[in-house]
Order: C-alpha cells, then sequence, then structure tokens
C-alpha cells in the first residue's frame, strides 16, 4: 500500500473555538447538492475559526452567507428572490451583511449586483479561506459590492477541518473538486474549474476527523467522483484505505461518471463491507442520439453494460439516477426510448429535471433550446409518473425483508419515532423504542410508499 494510503492513528476529536461574548453572529443559508452542503461546513468551519458564533436564524445573524447552485435556472431565481428578502431584512437591521457565495456566485460573476442589489459579497467556490477578510471588509465598508470569483486550479482546501454539520451521524468528505467532462449542458466546469482531488492523506485525515467526532458514515464527494486520480493513487485504492479506518460504519460516494466505473472500482464496491450497495449512476437521457449531443461520453448500450457489471458483481444493489427532459433537439422517439430505458433498467429513485438553458455552456452557444416548455413540461411528467410507479414496486418488494438500518435522528413527522437508513440508501422509519441515534439496528420491514419504509 502506498504511505499515503496508510490511514492516520487515533487522535482526539478537532476541538472548535467558543466564540467570544458578543462576537458576530453568522447565518449559512445553502441551495444545491451536496457539495454545496460539504462547503456550507467548510465555510462555517473558517468563520468559527475567525471567531464568529453560529446563528439559528437569518433575522439573528450580523452575516447571512447564501451558498448557491448554478446548474439549473429555478435555483437561480429562487436565490434572486430570497436575496430581495433579505435586502429587506437588512434594510430592518442596519450594519447586517449578505454575501452570496458559490457557483451561481460564479456564474454570475459581477452581475449578480445588479440583480441583486442588497448583495455586499459576491465569492466564488475557490474564494472560502478569504471569507473572514472579505466580510471583514464589508462590516466596514458598504459602498461597493466586494468580489472575489478567481478559480484556483490548486485549491482543494487541504488542512481545513470538515468535522462539523450534517445531523452528527452522516458526514461529508470533498475528494474532488471541478470537472473536466464538458457536457454540453453543464456549466459546473465553468463555476467549480477544472478537475484536481485532493491527497489521499488529507482525505483519511478529514475521515478520521469526522469519526472521531462521532460520526458513523462518511460520503465521499466529488462532481465526477469516480474520476479520481491522485499522482499514482486511484479511486478504487482510496476506498479501499478509507474502509480501514476504525469507527467507520458505511462509506457511500456520488456523483460517479458512468464510463469511469473501472473494474477495480466495482471489485471494491463488491468485496469492501463498508463501501454501501447503493450507486447514484446519472444517465440523462435514454436515446443515443441525444446522448451524444450532449457528448456524455457513452452509449445506451455502454451504459447497460455499466449497470450490468455492477449487478453481476453486487445483485441488489441500489441504483438511482439523474435524467433531463427535453434537451436541445429531444424528438417524441428520444423522449420514447428514455422511458423504455428507465422500464429496463428499474432505479430504485431518480432526480428528474427539464432542461434549462444555462450561459457559457456549448449547448447554449451552439445548439438551439426548441423544444417548447409545454412539451418539456408534459415529458417531465411522463417521465416522473413512471418513475413513481416503478420506484413503487421496488420499495414494496422490500415488506418482509430484514434490513439493517443506520439510525439517524427523530423522524419529521412523528419525533417518537426514528428516521434510518439501509445501506441501499432507503429511509426507515422505525417505531418508537426500536434503537438510538447513531445504532445500527436490524429490523424487519413491514410497510412502504414508494419512497419510504416502515419497520
Amino acid at each position: 500500500m502506498s504511505e499515503r494510503l496508510v490511514p492516520l492513528g487515533k487522535r482526539a476529536a478537532p476541538v472548535r473555538p467558543v466564540a467570544a461574548p458578543g462576537a458576530p453572529r453568522v447565518y449559512v443559508e445553502t441551495y444545491g447538492c451536496q457539495m454545496n452542503v460539504a462547503d456550507s461546513d467548510l465555510i462555517g468551519s473558517v468563520l468559527a475559526d475567525a471567531g464568529y458564533a453560529p446563528a439559528a436564524k437569518a433575522d439573528e445573524a450580523d452575516v447571512i452567507v447564501v451558498n448557491t447552485c448554478a446548474v439549473r435556472e429555478k435555483a437561480e431565481e429562487r436565490v434572486i428572490a430570497r436575496a430581495a428578502e433579505l435586502g429587506a431584512l437588512k434594510r430592518k437591521r442596519p450594519g447586517t451583511v449578505l454575501a452570496i457565495v458559490g457557483c451561481m456566485a460564479e456564474h454570475l460573476k459581477e452581475g449578480l449586483a445588479e440583480r441583486a442589489p442588497a448583495v455586499d459579497v459576491i465569492a466564488g467556490p475557490d474564494s472560502y479561506r478569504r471569507m473572514p477578510d472579505l466580510l471583514a471588509a464589508a462590516r466596514s465598508e458598504h459602498q461597493h459590492p466586494l468580489v472575489d470569483i478567481k478559480l484556483d486550479k490548486a485549491e482543494t482546501y487541504e488542512g481545513l477541518s470538515s468535522a462539523q454539520g450534517g445531523d452528527g451521524i452522516s458526514g461529508f468528505v470533498t475528494i474532488q473538486r471541478g470537472c473536466d467532462k464538458f457536457c454540453t449542458f453543464c456549466v459546473v466546469p465553468f463555476t467549480r474549474g477544472r478537475e484536481r482531488g485532493a491527497s489521499p492523506r488529507e482525505v483519511l485525515r478529514q475521515v478520521r476527523d469526522l469519526v472521531d467526532a462521532g460520526y458513523r458514515e462518511v460520503m465521499l464527494l466529488g462532481q465526477t467522483v469516480n474520476s479520481y486520480v491522485y499522482e499514482d493513487v486511484t479511486f478504487a485504492q482510496l476506498l479501499r484505505a478509507v474502509a480501514k479506518i476504525d469507527g467507520l460504519e458505511r462509506i457511500r460516494f456520488t456523483s460517479p461518471y458512468p464510463v469511469d466505473f473501472t473494474d477495480d472500482v466495482v471489485a471494491a464496491i463488491a468485496e469492501e463491507p463498508k463501501v454501501c450497495k447503493y450507486i447514484h449512476l446519472p444517465v440523462q437521457s435514454g436515446s443515443d442520439v441525444v446522448l451524444e449531443r450532449m457528448r456524455r461520453g457513452y452509449t445506451v448500450a455502454d451504459y447497460h453494460a455499466i449497470v450490468g457489471r455492477l449487478r453481476a458483481a453486487v445483485p441488489d444493489i441500489a441504483l438511482s439516477t439523474d435524467i433531463l427532459s427535453g434537451f436541445s433537439g429531444e424528438t417524441d422517439d428520444d423522449h420514447a426510448q428514455t422511458l423504455a430505458l428507465m422500464r429496463e433498467i428499474r432505479f430504485d429513485s431518480a432526480f428528474m429535471f427539464a432542461y434549462s438553458e444555462r450561459d457559457l455552456t456549448f449547448a447554449a452557444k451552439k445548439l438551439p433550446d426548441d423544444v417548447s416548455p409545454e412539451t418539456k413540461a408534459r415529458r417531465l411528467a411522463e417521465i416522473v409518473a413512471l418513475q413513481e410507479q416503478i420506484s413503487g414496486e421496488v420499495f414494496a418488494a422490500h415488506v418482509g425483508r430484514r434490513e439493517r438500518v443506520l439510525v439517524h435522528g427523530p423522524s419529521k413527522r412523528d419525533p417518537a419515532q426514528l428516521m434510518g437508513r439501509t445501506d441501499g440508501f432507503k429511509t426507515v422509519i422505525l417505531p418508537a423504542g426500536v434503537g438510538a441515534v447513531g445504532e445500527l439496528v436490524d429490523v424487519t420491514i413491514t410497510r412502504a410508499t414508494m419512497a419510504t419504509l416502515f419497520a
């Protein structure tokens, strides 16, 4: 084993500094994917080290940080609307600083200030180390928004602690930042920069920090996480090294790229008990013509072959996916092929969206957004209805099975009950008195909906 992959020894959990009385209070609000949630934890850690205290609500904060997503137009519109609400709050609380950070800040750049005039700080996803200085400057001078959106080809936030945030049971570790795939519809390479991996020893340090802080599960994050490589260390080797850390019960990762599921990655999933038997495998479309126009790098046959390899190695593996409806040039036949692929693969669940054009991308520059909104809505509704039917059948098949569940916390609907997740990432509601937060418990599934199991 490479020296970089030797798990670090047991250490005391990192101790966050206690904010001084009267310290400025910060509220962080997050939009978008797990990567954004992990980045919000990172921002919170940086600001805690700089002496900030957390605020429970925006109207109690001296500084409001909105961490944003640029993948879909609706997400940006939600943030613009939220910025207007927070602008009204600022008028009631003079001196409050509003920062909009992350992918949307990088995407819109200085133009964000025109759409959100209340913003004081605009910072991209490679600027989080400088947040204390940016906020300090904004608190002392309010004439102009401060803009820090330079992407950094080397920034992986090495040395910063991630042992906070989440539910205290499952934590995030970002092992790779940026993306080199340049799918024609996707703005991520332009908002997060080129692909670079965190060093294996840094990944192991962060996982150890989480375990020492009481976390039982870790999710390894990257835009194309299984494309990870650092010098001579592959993603499969990293998975196996993380699995050797004592006290860690489960390992998840997202989002992988289909064609980068090499044989050694599939073997690691099958052979390492701690690696969960659940894969999020974005397909986007069931039409070869559309996949080529998207520059996804695989055909429908390739995708079927990848699923076949995964299911041969792990017969009960759970699969989820992303589906993008109404991309440029998509015909009714292309749409029908997507529905056919869904019936053949039978995903456990899916994230389903209508295509929205994002500027900077190849599609925005070269491909017409020629599917009408009405057609997009109809096709998306058909995709959602089919997936709900399939999910209902997949979940119903779990009734009567014994499942091992990691307990995450109280159920949102009934705090007397607990909520946990199976190895296959299915939510399970446990009756009162069964298990405790942080425990692994074996239960029998007695009922199912299309999204939840009941034990």
